[in-house]
């Protein structure tokens, strides 16, 4: 089984993670930002990967630190799982409709990281969590985790959709791309034979 465990500690958080990819969407997830905590249940449940998340962070201060650390913890876990990404399909698409809001996400596991984000909000808060902090938890994601990350919100009016339906492209994108080509089990998906540096 892909399985891994990260743990991280700063002066401004600290977080523990375990993962399997070949999972079947259960959470366990307490980072003591509630929304944040409703979106990585979301990313478990699409995704199919069984995400445990501990995160204590200076939330007295703002939430910025233990959005992005849980981000990065959460890609390392993924990268750790994933090795040298044998026999994975690489690629994933997902276009995801939530009510009035239509979100589209794209990704190469191809151990190049890079984010694309054309997400924009109507206000800066939602609830208790500054809108802004959404596009550094896939920054970071998408860093340590190794993927290529297009996400584009092609409309919606409400915010909340807006966030639910870019966690939710990412889990079904990354669904896609983790899982294992029968025909190519045993083959890195690249004409270099290795994933990662240079174009692939």
């Amino acid at each position: 089984m892909r399985r891994a465990s990260v743990s991280r500690k700063t002066k401004e958080t600290q977080i523990e993670a375990e993962i399997e990819l070949d999972g079947q969407g259960r959470s366990d997830i307490s980072t003591g930002i509630g929304f944040l905590d409703h979106m990585l249940d979301q990313l478990a449940r699409h995704s199919l990967m069984d995400i445990t998340l501990k995160a204590k962070g200076d939330l007295h201060i703002d939430f910025h630190h233990t959005t992005e650390d849980s981000g990065i913890v959460l890609g390392e876990a993924v990268a750790k799982a994933l090795g040298d990404r044998r026999g994975i399909t690489r690629w994933g698409e997902a276009t995801v409709p939530m009510d009035e809001t239509l979100t589209r996400v794209a990704l190469d596991a191809s151990n190049r990281p890079y984010l694309i984000w054309k997400v924009a909000f109507s206000k800066p808060k939602l609830g208790e969590m500054d809108t802004e902090l959404f596009k550094e938890w896939f920054q970071a994601f998408a860093q340590n985790a190794g993927l290529t990350l297009h996400i584009e919100n092609l409309y919606g009016e409400n915010n909340h959709h807006i966030v639910e339906s870019c966690f939710k492209g990412l889990a079904r994108a990354l669904r896609a791309a983790i899982a294992i080509d029968p025909r190519k089990a045993g083959e890195v998906p690249s004409t270099k034979g290795v994933l990662g540096g240079s174009l692939t």
